[in-house]
């Protein structure tokens, strides 16, 4: 059965009618909001935490946890995460059978395609969510909500975090973080906010994003070396990438009923800053479908590295990865 994440958001307990829940999804922090949900509306349960792996190493890792109740708690909660296709038909030999456990999964993206979605979404018993990319009007309400009770709260400060959070739940919710361990008085001060949150340096970023989806070869160089990458910062640069190639997208499908650029993205919703709209209109007239299509999939790419390679040099990534795209919108 197909929930909507934002219907969970606001009513959590649907998922307890069922023994068996999957959340996935490329939004991350979304994710991680409903596990860490799960786990403090459960503290006087046992949680057991599983991933996919040592299960498809070993299913009695997974039937012993099932079948063995608690011996200190009333109830067993299982997260089995990284779940994927490899860990359907070990699931099967479970679900249908009687248990006094609630299993939650979480996956990464899945693909129409992929089993263990299509199972899920088919079946009556069983519950399944999709935890895509948030909007605009999402993130501003996050932000709304977690700092509402702090004095200044503009839409200038407001704009100045989602801008920064580059539309990502996980960093929107680090970047409050920050500001709640800062602004301890509840008062926040703008000046203190731009230094907190790095503005300068992700402005810095901004502009080479945007020379790079120019195709100016020459300029993406110069601030490739110029601008100072942070490790941490590697989701928030790819997000921001995303952001735009997805804007660039959905122009281009707009493109077959009005081919008036301007007039586009005037028209789009949310509203393009007015900073932004000439960039934009430069972009969009250098991008076609097909290039667009190959730089979602290099940037999925480099998504996939980031996650899976710990070892993996973020920065080197992200910079090749710009390298790429210049040069893509160069052949255009």
């Amino acid at each position: 059965m197909i929930f909507k994440s934002y219907l969970l958001e606001n009513n959590l307990k649907e998922i307890y009618k069922f023994n068996f829940f999957l959340f996935y999804g490329e939004n991350l922090g979304l994710l991680k909001y409903f596990k860490k949900r799960i786990i403090n509306e459960n503290k006087d349960k046992e949680i057991i935490n599983l991933f996919s792996g040592e299960i498809i190493k070993n299913q009695d890792n997974l039937f012993n946890e099932v079948k063995n109740s608690s011996l200190f708690h009333n109830e067993k909660i299982i997260l089995i995460n990284d779940a994927n296709d490899k860990i359907l038909e070990i699931l099967e030999m479970i679900i249908n059978e009687t248990v006094d456990v609630k299993v939650f999964l979480f996956s990464d993206l899945l693909e129409k395609k992929s089993k263990i979605r299509n199972y899920f979404e088919k079946s009556k018993s069983l519950g399944i969510t999709a935890c895509y990319q948030d909007n605009e009007i999402g993130i501003r309400k996050i932000i709304l909500e977690q700092l509402k009770n702090y004095k200044n709260l503009t839409n200038e400060v407001i704009n100045i975090i989602t801008k920064v959070s580059g539309m990502d739940r996980e960093k929107v919710n680090n970047e409050i973080e920050k500001i709640k361990t800062y602004f301890q008085d509840k008062v926040i001060n703008i000046e203190d906010l731009d230094k907190l949150l790095n503005i300068t340096i992700n402005e810095d970023f901004n502009r080479l994003k945007n020379e790079a989806l120019c195709g100016n070869k020459r300029k993406t160089n110069e601030l490739l070396t110029d601008t100072a990458f942070d490790n941490e910062d590697s989701f928030y640069y790819l997000s921001t990438l995303n952001q735009r190639i997805f804007k660039l997208i959905e122009i281009e499908n707009l493109k077959e009923k009005n081919n008036n650029v301007e007039t586009i993205v005037s028209n789009l919703k949310p509203p393009v800053f007015w900073k932004e709209k000439p960039i934009l209109i430069l972009q969009s007239k250098k991008w076609n479908k097909e290039n667009l299509k190959l730089a979602s999939q290099k940037t999925y790419a480099v998504e996939i590295k980031l996650k899976s390679e710990s070892s993996v040099k973020k920065d080197l990534l992200i910079k090749n990865l710009l390298v790429e795209l210049c040069a893509a919108v160069s052949h255009v």
